[in-house]
């Protein structure tokens, strides 16, 4: 094998997306398809997962609520039935969560937030322990953010979810290392898209500034003053996967342009 080669995954990977029908999911979707994997995705959105099948009609689509233990145990239900096992599982689903002072934040919210983005994640890797686990190659991949290493003004429950899952990674590549499992988190930054978007139109909105304001704020705390593209995180999954990250594990990697500070 040579060098180059070790950089790409093996083919036939069995490989599991969460929240992989937009955004940063469907970026590492199509690229683990492009790398030759056995694909199934997961999202709550029945016509993103529509859009997504029709342009790759041998991704296994599922609609499925990461916070829902049903939901993850039809979702294990039909992996297994697709697959057999499980190889490599990127928990990729959460949300942006509310923006605003602690005290003006709803409890629903609030738990809403936490459910999807850290109590999801522990849901679904519970149920993909055992598949891993039987796996030759097996890795899983935590999208976190840098919100996980830095605190995040007004986006309280989300920087909490994020640093939880940094923990989460360390904890479980210390319990799953044993039985070759290797554990990483992605830990994209300002990354280029629609939730992005958003996400600088509600933090304008809350401080009372323009969303131009905004943007540039978050630029300037950039050493690179660029946004990150989906595709850089989807690389970087796609790398952890390969036989290049065969020895990489309990860490937190950001790809983020280096931010600086939230």
């Amino acid at each position: 094998m040579t060098y180059l080669d070790r950089l790409r995954p093996r083919k036939g990977l069995r490989v599991l997306v969460t929240a992989g029908a937009s955004g940063i999911g469907a970026a590492i979707a199509a690229a683990f398809l492009e790398a030759g994997a056995k694909l199934a995705i997961c999202d709550v959105d029945a016509a993103a997962l529509e859009r997504f099948k029709a342009e790759h009609p041998d991704a296994q689509c599922l609609v499925a609520d990461v916070s829902d233990p049903e939901a993850v145990d039809r979702l294990f239900d039909g992996v297994e039935h697709a697959f057999g096992g499980l190889d490599v599982l990127v928990n990729n689903a959460g949300i942006a969560g509310p923006t605003g002072p602690i005290e003006t934040l709803s409890t629903d919210d609030i738990r809403r937030t936490i459910e999807i983005d850290l109590v999801g994640q522990l849901l679904v890797t519970r149920r993909a322990a055992a598949l891993l686990k039987r796996s030759d190659d097996a890795a899983i991949i935590n999208i976190s953010s840098v919100a996980g290493r830095f605190g995040y003004a007004m986006r309280s429950p989300y920087s909490a979810s994020k640093w939880g899952i940094v923990g989460l990674t360390a904890t479980l590549a210390k319990e799953m290392g044993p039985d070759g499992v290797r554990v990483n988190a992605i830990l994209p930054g300002v990354v280029r898209g629609a939730r992005m978007d958003k996400v600088i139109s509600a933090r304008a909105e809350a401080s009372g500034r323009t969303v131009a304001a905004v943007e540039e704020d978050y630029l300037s705390s950039i050493s690179l003053r660029r946004m990150v593209d989906p595709d850089d995180v989807a690389l970087t999954a796609l790398f952890l996967s390969s036989p290049a990250g065969a020895n990489i594990s309990g860490q937190s990697i950001g790809v983020c342009g280096n931010v600086e500070y939230l």
